[in-house]
C-alpha cells in the first residue's frame, strides 16, 4: 500500500497510508495525541516504580520515545514490549524528525538506537528503559498477567475491525496484571462493549484534540 509522510494539526509528523485514508497518529496533532492518550491518561498513572509496557502497534516509535523522555519525571523503570506486524522503514524513521517538536535534539541517537535494535530482542536503551521490540501480529500475544499498562494503538476499526473484537480484548485482559490499565484513542461503542465483555472496567475520558473521547480500561 502507498504511503506518505503528512504533517498533522500541531507540526509534528505521521505516515499515512493513502488508499485507506488512514494515519498512524491523528492528523489533527501526533505528538498532542500521543501525551494525551498514552502519557496524561496512562503512563502518568504510575509513578516510582519498574513496570512492564505493552505497545499494540509499535508504528513509528513515538509513544516509546515520549515514554523514554517521560519516564524520569515520573521515577519509573520500564520493560518496553513493542508489537508490530510491519515495521516502517528507516527512511521513513528518518523523515519524521520528531525531535524538534518534542524538543529532545539530544535524544536522536536514542531512537534510533530503538529503530536499529534487532527484532526479538530484549535492549537497555537507557539504564531505565528496555524493548523488545516483537514482529508478529497481535492474535499471537499470548502473555499473561505480566503488563501493569497496555498502549492500545492499532489501526482504526473503520479499516481493520478485526483488531477491536471481543477475541482481541480477552487476550489484552489476559496480559495485563490484576488493575493494570489498557488505554486507547478509541471510543466507539462497540470497541467499549467489546472491552466490557471480556471483563474490563471501562471509563470515558476526554479525548485529544479532533476526537471528542477516548477509553481507558481496567482489569479488576
Amino acid at each position: 500500500m502507498k504511503r506518505r509522510i503528512i504533517t498533522t494539526g500541531d507540526g509534528s509528523k505521521t505516515i499515512q497510508i493513502e488508499d485507506w485514508d488512514e494515519q498512524y497518529h491523528s492528523k489533527h496533532g501526533a505528538v498532542q495525541e500521543a501525551y494525551h492518550v498514552f502519557i496524561e491518561h496512562g503512563l502518568r498513572l504510575f509513578k516510582n516504580e519498574s513496570i512492564n509496557l505493552l505497545e499494540i502497534g509499535f508504528g513509528t516509535g513515538l509513544n516509546a520515545l515520549i515514554t523514554l523522555l517521560e519516564a524520569p519525571r515520573q521515577q519509573l523503570s520500564i520493560d518496553y514490549v513493542g508489537v508490530e506486524a510491519f515495521p516502517v522503514s528507516k527512511q521513513e524513521v528518518d523523515a519524521l524528525d520528531y525531535f524538534q517538536q518534542l524538543d529532545a535534539n539530544d535524544q536522536q541517537e536514542v531512537f534510533q538506537k530503538m529503530h536499529s535494535s534487532p527484532w526479538e530482542e530484549t535492549i537497555s536503551i537507557t539504564s531505565d528503559f528496555s524493548l523488545l521490540k516483537q514482529k508478529k501480529d497481535f492474535k499471537e500475544i499470548d502473555e499473561e498477567n505480566l503488563f501493569n499498562l497496555i498502549y492500545f494503538d492499532a489501526f482504526g476499526a473503520r479499516v481493520q475491525p478485526e483488531l477491536w473484537t471481543v477475541e482481541i480484548f480477552l487476550k489484552m485482559y489476559h496480559a495485563l496484571k490484576r488493575n493494570g490499565v489498557l488505554v486507547t484513542y478509541a471510543a466507539k461503542g462497540s470497541v467499549r462493549r467489546a472491552m466490557q465483555a471480556v471483563g474490563f472496567t471501562v471509563e470515558r475520558l476526554p479525548g485529544p484534540p479532533g476526537k471528542r473521547e477516548m477509553l481507558r480500561a481496567i482489569k479488576n
